[in-house]
């Protein structure tokens, strides 16, 4: 699902390829970085579906008993995702753990098909919640995840993470490892929403070596492969340095203005 966008983006920075000035990047150089865009989207694509898993369940809410919210949210979830089953078990005193299972079919949620079973541990409640999932045991897409992920609520902040690693999808002998900072914005919530913005490091690893990955402030709306805004550098095996910089244009439609070393940038539209 949703596999258009990054052949698009690869065939609009083909087209752009000749038509800057003297410090244009060279095609070979233009086709190098379009296959690092496609891995790069392919990756964030799947940490994206990670974080959703949380969305399926409510977020905690302060000052609620554990248990007593956690029997609410497992009632209401299959008046909202008819598709998922959740159940409850004491792990300790403070500390329950959902195990929430996909029919056999898959599960279609915020545009990505969920398949298998997560277990997630709610510890603490009240003052401080701490939630962490364990996502091993499905699939996003087809794809299996190694991925860990949760947030820490009722303190100083709200936290949200993600540790992602696994096969870049469609990109063989390539394998990627995220491990994300999801950030609050003013007006956004932070997770069950329609958005989600995240920041943190990464690698790509393939037969050339590993990339470094930092993403700022990358935001994704539910249902769309590609970023609306917020920016993605990636600091090859090599020594290049490729600056992805994501902006919103109309609805769907945006563009990427990518940057190869200190060459003049591309601009590419794309279809998120």
């Amino acid at each position: 699902m949703h596999r258009a966008p990054a052949t698009l983006t690869c065939l609009a920075l083909a087209a752009l390829a000749t038509a800057c000035g003297d410090n244009a990047p060279t095609k070979e150089e233009i086709d190098d970085a379009t296959a690092r865009v496609e891995r790069v989207a392919a990756s964030t694509h799947l940490v994206r579906g990670a974080l959703e898993v949380l969305g399926v369940m409510p977020v905690y809410t302060c000052g609620e008993p554990r248990r007593g919210f956690l029997g609410h949210a497992v009632e209401g979830l299959a008046s909202r995702v008819s598709c998922a089953k959740a159940t409850v078990t004491a792990v300790d005193d403070v500390t329950d753990a959902v195990v929430l299972s996909f029919n056999d079919g898959g599960c279609d949620v915020h545009g990505l098909r969920f398949t298998g079973q997560a277990v997630l541990e709610y510890r603490g409640g009240e003052d401080l919640m701490e939630m962490s999932a364990d996502l091993r045991g499905m699939t996003v897409d087809g794809q299996p995840l190694k991925a860990e992920v949760g947030y820490g609520t009722c303190g100083d902040e709200t936290r949200l993470f993600a540790d992602v690693e696994g096969d870049v999808p469609g990109r063989q002998g390539h394998t990627f490892h995220v491990n994300s900072r999801v950030g609050k914005r003013e007006g956004l919530p932070i997770i069950g929403g329609t958005s989600l913005v995240f920041d943190g490091p990464g690698e790509l690893t393939g037969p050339m070596g590993t990339d470094r990955i930092t993403f700022s402030s990358l935001l994704y709306e539910v249902g769309n492969y590609l970023p609306k805004e917020g920016v993605a550098l990636v600091e090859t095996a090599g020594g290049r340095t490729l600056k992805m910089a994501f902006q919103p244009v109309l609805w769907r439609v945006g563009k990427v203005e990518v940057t190869v070393d200190d060459k003049e940038p591309v601009t590419v539209p794309v279809v998120r």
